[in-house]
């Protein structure tokens, strides 16, 4: 027992981040289950649900209050996720994709750019895009092509950017482009604001993704995109490094969004294991089923835990990247395992699209490859544990 007057850790939600939560829940049950189905099969941007999500506070959360936005906080952004993602994760996707563009702004964006960019979002529904990924470096960005030179007061960006989230829809992006060809790649590249009506811009067409189908994701061409030096964002040469400290603040809803997947694809298991029925009794009732559902919850809870924890190092301003990274690792193959079992509870319904489980089974597909593959998240864990045990150590 804890000594008179100390306080104990508390995993309860305020009342605050309770009325958060119940009114994405609803929203995600009511509003997005509904429509789940049909934007897979027509594969169309979520127009109107983005709408509505803008309108009820569940888009651009974390926009500081000075800039018009709500100013909540990592953790609040994780709860949120979660239960949108619990409706469908490609419309959790198109519009997380806003918060992972506007994360390198929130980090080292100067405040006439936070004006500029962030403000606006916040009187309309628009859309931004985090420009990074190229066809030849995706897991290794040092290796992106992409150029800014200097020409005067302006920058002339060049280059192609791949597997860009929003890039049809996008009103800005934040473009990760080389400045330095001799420097090594934590000092070459430079990030950039750049608005989608820039003259040498070309989006180009819709990819047709195994999952999450209604997100909206393209390849951007720039052309000799001329971009003000105002619009440059930080320091020259410190873009690769605000590039992945956004990731310190957007992998954990990532992982609460493959948490979300997961407790739907449990869900949707459940239901169907107390209604089938084999050898006389429903198939909750035999062993083989019941202990895949345990473990499903295990992992689930498991997975919200990390989530949180990243999310609430990040909002006391703590080192939180190997914990992110974890949370991201751990959600997305456990997400993956979860909807594998849901379609084995299933069985032959479960390979078939009048069941929701198939969808789920491949939306969750791509949570161990965007915004850092499972392999690239073993990769910063182990560097960072290695060089500082002290991590794990409570």
């Amino acid at each position: 027992m804890a000594p008179a007057g100390t306080r104990s850790i508390s995993f309860a939600l305020t009342d605050d981040q309770k009325a958060m939560q119940k009114l994405a829940r609803d929203f995600a049950v009511n509003e997005v289950m509904p429509k789940a189905a049909e934007l897979d099969r027509t594969m169309e941007y979520p127009e109107d649900l983005f709408k509505k999500a803008w309108e009820l506070g569940l888009v651009n959360s974390h926009i500081p209050q000075e800039y018009g936005g709500l100013g909540l906080h990592a953790l609040d952004g994780v709860i949120i996720a979660e239960e949108l993602a619990y409706g469908c994760t490609g419309v959790m996707t198109a519009m997380e994709a806003n918060s992972l563009a506007q994360a390198p702004v929130l980090v080292a964006g100067n405040d006439e750019q936070k004006k500029r960019f962030l403000a606006p979002m916040t009187e309309e529904p628009l859309k931004a895009a985090y420009g990074v990924t190229e066809p030849g470096a995706g897991s290794d960005v040092s290796g992106a092509k992409t150029k800014a030179v200097k020409k005067g007061d302006d920058w002339v960006i060049n280059g192609n950017k791949m597997w860009i989230t929003n890039g049809g829809v996008a009103d800005w992006f934040f473009v990760l482009a080389k400045t330095d060809d001799t420097a090594a790649a934590g000092k070459a590249f430079t990030g950039f604001l750049v608005p989608r009506d820039t003259p040498g811009i070309t989006v180009g067409r819709k990819e047709i993704n195994m999952g999450q189908r209604c997100s909206d994701t393209r390849g951007i061409s720039f052309e000799d995109v001329v971009v003000p030096d105002k619009y440059r964002l930080g320091e020259e040469g410190y873009g690769f490094k605000i590039a992945m400290k956004a990731f310190d603040f957007t992998r954990p809803p990532v992982a609460a969004g493959a948490v979300g997947l997961a407790r739907r694809a449990m869900d949707e298991a459940m239901k169907y294991s107390m209604e089938r029925k084999t050898f006389g009794v429903p198939i909750a009732q035999h062993q083989a089923v019941a202990f895949k559902i345990a473990d499903m919850a295990t992992g689930i809870e498991a997975g919200r835990m990390l989530a949180y924890k990243s999310a609430w190092l990040a909002d006391q301003g703590l080192p939180n990247t190997h914990v992110a990274s974890m949370a991201k690792r751990f959600a997305a193959d456990h997400c993956q395992q979860v909807t594998y079992e849901a379609v084995q509870v299933f069985g032959g319904a479960g390979f078939n699209t009048e069941y929701p489980v198939e969808k789920l089974m491949r939306d969750a597909r791509i949570y161990a490859i965007y915004e850092g593959t499972s392999e690239i998240q073993r990769l910063i864990i182990s560097r960072l544990i290695f060089g500082n045990h002290d991590l794990v150590t409570p």
